[in-house]
């Protein structure tokens, strides 16, 4: 079985460090796109100001400070090391992973399959790009959760077995892509919503790997998803939200 020439979209957290090392390990990895967030702006401050935004993102910041506390995701993907790249050489850092640089790496590099893990919506700019296939590690089983913080919304919704990830290819929509795989973490006494979350995601790590391989090895793989499901954006989850899944 041939290694399949890919290019890696990632974001920089230690779950996405993780995930990207064990699918540099079992491809051909020929750049590792990290992307680091737009830079802030007063302009962007005072529009994001006036429609609640910032209020909203300053909120989800104070909220998860007790929860990250101590650098908990670096300590459970990577308990005996800082989290690195296995190898930063490959490392190419953009403020967002549809900027003009990655359009320019994709037309040179020609991989044969992107995979994606914890970056910002591709646009379709980028997608018609490249005539590589485009792959996705999302943090929700889909069709029943896409979009933002699937884990809490599981859990608050009483539906603990729908919590895990699902790989699909990507197209236009949000999730919405054929599925290749869903994959479901064990459950633990005095497992949280991020300890869910993380497990589903290291989990899934090994399974992303091999679907890689089967892809670039013609294997037809890929069920379109019937069901819209339901959509759920980070202002959706508000205090109320909180309180209901603590009691």
């Amino acid at each position: 079985m041939k290694k399949p020439r890919i290019v890696i979209f990632c974001g920089g957290s230690a779950r996405h460090l993780y995930v990207a090392n064990q699918l540099a390990d079992a491809t051909e990895t020929l750049a590792i796109v990290m992307e680091t967030g737009r830079s802030v702006t007063v302009g962007k401050l005072f529009k994001q100001a006036l429609n609640g935004m910032l209020f909203r993102k300053v909120w989800r910041k104070l909220r998860d400070l007790p929860r990250y506390a101590g650098d908990k995701e670096a300590e459970f993907f990577f308990p005996d090391e800082t989290p690195r790249l296995n190898n930063e050489a490959l490392k190419v850092e953009v403020p967002t992973i549809n900027d003009a640089e990655v359009l320019a790496l994709l037309e040179v590099q020609q991989p044969d399959i992107i995979a994606v893990f914890g970056t910002s919506l591709l646009r379709d700019e980028l997608l018609s790009s490249t005539t590589a296939k485009v792959v996705n590690l999302h943090g929700g089983l889909s069709p029943w959760y896409r979009g933002a913080d699937c884990t809490f919304w599981a859990l608050h919704n009483n539906e603990p077995e729908r919590v895990g990830c699902t790989l699909h290819y990507i197209d236009p929509g949000i999730d919405t892509g054929d599925l290749i795989a869903h994959i479901s973490p064990e459950v633990h006494e005095g497992d949280d919503e991020l300890t869910l979350f993380w497990r589903g995601v290291r989990d899934s790590a090994l399974v992303y790997a091999e679907a890689l391989g089967k892809i670039s090895n013609g294997e037809p793989l890929g069920v379109r998803q019937e069901d819209a499901g339901s959509l759920y954006q980070v202002k959706d989850r508000l205090w109320r939200h909180e309180r209901r899944l603590k009691k």
